[in-house]
């Protein structure tokens, strides 16, 4: 819902300007070297309605700090060569036709896929992986079982005729051979599928972070590589409109100099029970700050997790498809 102020969209890896007017800001991070991890890069929509998750107020929107430049780490397959006996336990796919495809509901911010199964972890940190498909891909209920859903290789945000597209990529809580298990930005909230990996339809990278919101205590805390690195209070959603636990992730970064309350934000996976619909926007939750610091250690927003701007300073350098763990 990109909660209550303006609306947005999510990332995206290729330079949209030529369709969408978007223009690539400078210095919106320090620029990183290609490893595995994914990482993004500013662009911005001027003047548009984004409504990745709608706020209140919705003019003058920037669009996507991109999924990274990232680097292509397992070059094609997302996994690493695998050996004679690690293909013996690949459990083959089911084939899906380009129309059967075609027909399942795509995962997006915009979308319901009744059909996926649930996070069967949700309070597990998971590894660090995540996943990037090359282009749209079938997921599934399990490893050679049906097909619940088709993933694209971009998200499509905003409102037409002011839409984006941003890389998807998504953070991977269970493998095994040939497969990794990943959390899905639709609805319900902890919807997860089963992508086959032994393919060159995907990227697997890594990310070292980790975020964490301890909804008792109103406390958000960054780590990287397993120490912390940050820690900081934070408000959260009113009891009428909680934020949601379990785990999710990092869906885009998003800035806006025009926007009166924050200057980039963050969209997770997640959505809000509570809204449906928010501003014409799908209800989706976010990270950003907000023009009074009484909110903090607060439970007062619609749903999104308000911080102070040195925290979102902090987030915007994590990558997308990084989880967040909120408790």
């Amino acid at each position: 819902m990109i909660d209550d102020g303006d609306r947005r969209i999510a990332t995206g890896q290729r330079d949209l300007s030529a369709t969408t007017g978007l223009t690539s800001p400078s210095g919106v991070r320090p620029t990183q070297p290609p490893t595995e991890t994914p990482r993004r890069r500013a662009l911005a929509l001027t003047g548009a309605l984004v409504a990745v998750a709608a706020l209140t107020a919705a003019l003058g929107l920037q669009a996507p700090l991109e999924p990274p430049d990232a680097g292509t780490p397992n070059s094609g397959a997302g996994t690493t060569a695998a050996t004679s006996a690690d293909v013996a336990q690949i459990v083959s796919p089911r084939t899906v036709t380009d129309e059967e495809l075609a027909a399942l509901p795509q995962s997006t911010t915009y979308t319901t896929t009744a059909a996926a199964p649930r996070d069967p972890a949700p309070e597990r940190a998971p590894t660090g992986r995540v996943i990037h498909p090359v282009r749209t891909v079938p997921v599934f209920a399990e490893p050679g079982g049906r097909a619940v859903a088709a993933v694209p290789a971009q998200q499509p945000l905003g409102i037409e005729p002011n839409l984006v597209h941003s890389d998807t990529w998504l953070s991977v809580v269970d493998e095994q051979p040939g497969w990794a298990l990943v959390m899905l930005p639709s609805r319900p909230n902890n919807s997860v599928a089963w992508m086959f990996t032994d393919t060159d339809a995907v990227t697997i990278a890594t990310t070292p972070y980790l975020i964490t919101v301890d909804r008792a205590t109103f406390e958000l805390t960054l780590s990287h590589a397993g120490q912390v690195s940050g820690r900081w209070k934070v408000g959260i959603g009113k009891p009428s409109a909680i934020t949601p636990a379990g785990r999710t992730f990092l869906l885009a970064a998003l800035r806006d100099e025009k926007s009166t309350f924050s200057p980039v934000v963050l969209p997770l996976g997640s959505h809000s029970d509570s809204h449906q619909r928010f501003g014409g926007g799908p209800g989706t939750v976010a990270f950003h700050t907000w023009p009074s610091a009484d909110v903090y250690g607060t439970a007062s927003s619609d749903g999104c997790v308000r911080v102070p701007p040195d925290a979102l300073h902090a987030l915007t350098d994590v990558p997308s498809g990084t989880t967040v763990l909120i408790k």
